[in-house]
């Protein structure tokens, strides 16, 4: 039996097929009520802009209503893809959050836009200035989150001295090398690039160098997850996540699909494959199977916390994976 550890959970507000944003942020506020009660140790909501099948592109707004209906769960950005944003206005919102549910707010952090470029633009991303200031960028964020006031010239209220713990995600060894660098918790998105995976959690342990926040490495890393009291079900409700796939691939921006009993009826061998290939850690079928596959993942990684995220379209369906996934042996509970 591998080692317990926290299970969290990664949310994109998926706007089902069929479903409109307005139910799709109450199906978020209802998987994070049940995360609350299931234990699990946060919930986090990442920012991707003009996606028909994602909720969730301002961010600190739905953490303000997740908030809201949770008790004791963490909450935060699974990420901010800061290079869209000025440092202090997300000093600013975050800082807010942390004065509403203090000490229980996360701001993962990402490098990409988290869209096309044409949208970046218009989110008035500066694409002309200097190649690579995500660093600097990092940097000044902890600076408007700390209460050394003597040293600024320019303040985050609200959000001076909230101490909110950043974390970085990353999907190459860019993100692995920085946050050990910086002394910061990680975050790698196996759940859609597992192939640097192992890599980069050897690059962020081995150069790792502690800091006012963390004293020693902390990694977590993402799987998809679609538990069922059958492994058929378990498999029908995943063909949602494979067809976003597909259509991410295809360039096709369409609502989160409904699941399909037939997946080669859809998308071709070759496609299929490739589908296959990008989501191997996905944790798909019966609790029997997911145990079983969940300790060799946590047992060949050694990771600190598995982020899960449920690509189910039905909310019903979704919640009760998350209480499946919830009474696996070797879920650490907050």
């Amino acid at each position: 039996m591998s080692h317990s550890v926290p299970f969290s959970i990664l949310d994109l507000a998926p706007i089902g097929d069929g479903q409109s944003v307005a139910d799709a942020i109450e199906n978020s506020k209802s998987v994070a009520a049940c995360a609350d009660d299931y234990g699990y140790q946060r919930i986090w909501l990442a920012e991707h802009h003009g996606t028909r099948g994602v909720a969730s592109s301002a961010t600190a707004v739905m953490l303000a209503a997740i908030g809201a209906v949770t008790k004791r769960i963490r909450i935060g950005a699974g990420g901010v893809m800061l290079p869209n944003h000025s440092p202090l206005v997300i000093a600013e919102q975050f800082g807010t959050l942390a004065a509403m549910y203090p000490d229980r707010v996360d701001l993962g952090l990402g490098r990409a836009p988290g869209t096309d470029m044409m949208t970046a633009r218009a989110l008035r991303r500066n694409l002309t200035g200097e190649v690579d200031q995500y660093p600097d960028d990092v940097a000044e964020l902890q600076g408007y989150f700390s209460d050394d006031a003597l040293t600024k010239h320019v303040i985050a209220i609200p959000g001076e001295g909230s101490h909110v713990p950043l974390w970085l995600l990353g999907s190459s060894l860019y993100s692995a090398q920085l946050a050990a660098y910086m002394g910061l918790p990680f975050s790698f998105a196996s759940h859609f690039a597992p192939d640097m995976l192992l890599d980069a959690i050897t690059v962020y342990r081995a150069n790792f160098r502690p800091s006012k926040q963390l004293q020693k490495p902390f990694v977590s890393a993402g799987v998809m997850a679609s538990v069922a009291d059958s492994q058929a079900d378990a498999e029908f409700h995943f063909t949602s996540a494979k067809m976003k796939f597909a259509h991410l691939r295809r360039g096709t921006n369409v609502a989160f699909p409904k699941p399909v009993d037939d997946m080669t009826s859809v998308v071709s061998a070759s496609e299929l494959g490739m589908i296959n290939s990008t989501l191997r850690y996905a944790m798909v079928g019966t609790q029997a199977t997911v145990s079983e596959k969940l300790a060799k993942f946590i047992e060949a990684t050694q990771i600190d916390e598995v982020i899960f995220s449920f690509p189910i379209h039905d909310v019903t369906t979704r919640l009760h994976a998350i209480k499946l996934t919830s009474e696996l042996d070797f879920m650490k509970r907050a």
